[in-house]
Formats: C-alpha cells, sequence, structure tokens
C-alpha cells in the first residue's frame, strides 16, 4: 500500500491516512487494547484502549513524516528526505500540494525525475505542509487524551496523557 498513489488529493489523502493507520496506529492501537483484555477489562474499556492507540499511533506517523523534513542526519540517525527519496508522498508533502499542485505529477512520478525530491523538499518548507501535518498530529494527540480521560484517574492514567506529550514534542 505505501507504494501505492492515487490520482486525486481526496483519494491521495485517505490513502496516506488508511496506509497510515495499517503500516503504525493498527500496531499501537491492537497492542494497547490487547493489554486491556488481558487484564481482563470490559468490552467499552478495550473499545477506549483501542481509540487511544489509534490516536497516538497516527499522531506518531505523523511527528515521524515531518520530523523527515525538519530533523537532522545526526538527530534522527537517517538521511532527512528519506521518505521523498524512496518515492513516497506524506503528510507535509501532501499538504503542501493545495498550495503547489506542480507537487502533484512528482507524486505520481515517485519524485524520480531529476531535481524533484529537492524541489518537492523546497516547496514542502514554502508551504504550511509541516504546520498542517503538526496540526493533524496534535489533533490525535487530543483525541488521545480525551479518550485517556474517560479512564478513572491513576498514575497509570496520567502516564497515557503524558505519552501524547512525547509523541508530539519528539524530536528522534
Amino acid at each position: 500500500m505505501q507504494l501505492g498513489s492515487k490520482e486525486t488529493e481526496n483519494e491521495r489523502f485517505q490513502h496516506y491516512l488508511t496506509k497510515t493507520y495499517r503500516k503504525t496506529a493498527s500496531l499501537i492501537a491492537n497492542s494497547v487494547k490487547s493489554m486491556a483484555m488481558l487484564g481482563g477489562a470490559d468490552e467499552q474499556l478495550c473499545e477506549i484502549a483501542y481509540q487511544y492507540g489509534r490516536n497516538i499511533g497516527l499522531a506518531f506517523q505523523l511527528v515521524d513524516d515531518l520530523l523527515d523534513f525538519i530533523s537532522s542526519k545526526d538527530t534522527m540517525g537517517k538521511p532527512t528526505a528519506a521518505d521523498l527519496k524512496l518515492g513516497l508522498a506524506t503528510a507535509p508533502v501532501l499538504f503542501a500540494c493545495e498550495k503547489y499542485p506542480e507537487l502533484n505529477p512528482m507524486i505520481m512520478r515517485r519524485f524520480q525525475e531529476p531535481g524533484d525530491c529537492e524541489k518537492a523538499f523546497d516547496l514542502v518548507h514554502k508551504s504550511q505542509g509541516l504546520e498542517q501535518t503538526r496540526f493533524l498530529a496534535k489533533k490525535h494527540c487530543l483525541e488521545a487524551v480525551r479518550q485517556a480521560n474517560l479512564l478513572a484517574q491513576s498514575p497509570y492514567q496520567k502516564g497515557l496523557i503524558v505519552v501524547s506529550d512525547l509523541v508530539l514534542n519528539r524530536m528522534k
């Protein structure tokens, strides 16, 4: 799914979110849910756990995609713009398409022509793509916190809330 692309911007973003869920968020969502199940939680609590993990997972991947544009190789342990070089259009690029439609053909050819990666990287930084990606990650973290707040107050519940802050503000 990660290697696929869609023609229209709406389809493309929905494809990205579905891929992000399947790649990252489903692992976290089902891990958190399984812990609730193993702890003997009822169905409602298991669903809260699942939704918390789903939102944390989506936010984690969004921040990861953001860091690919703003972090350094020394910090991340991998080169910046790695996703572009792999031909992947992540949230910052997809948001940047709104302002710079010239990104669309680059996405469809998977940034394979000379200069595509550099041009796309530049356009993402000139657009609001990074800010929009951070906003969407924050929205998912806020939803995760909302889910955590449905739980009884405890050190564990507070820990779940702290995780959302760690995910949103991580630098690598």
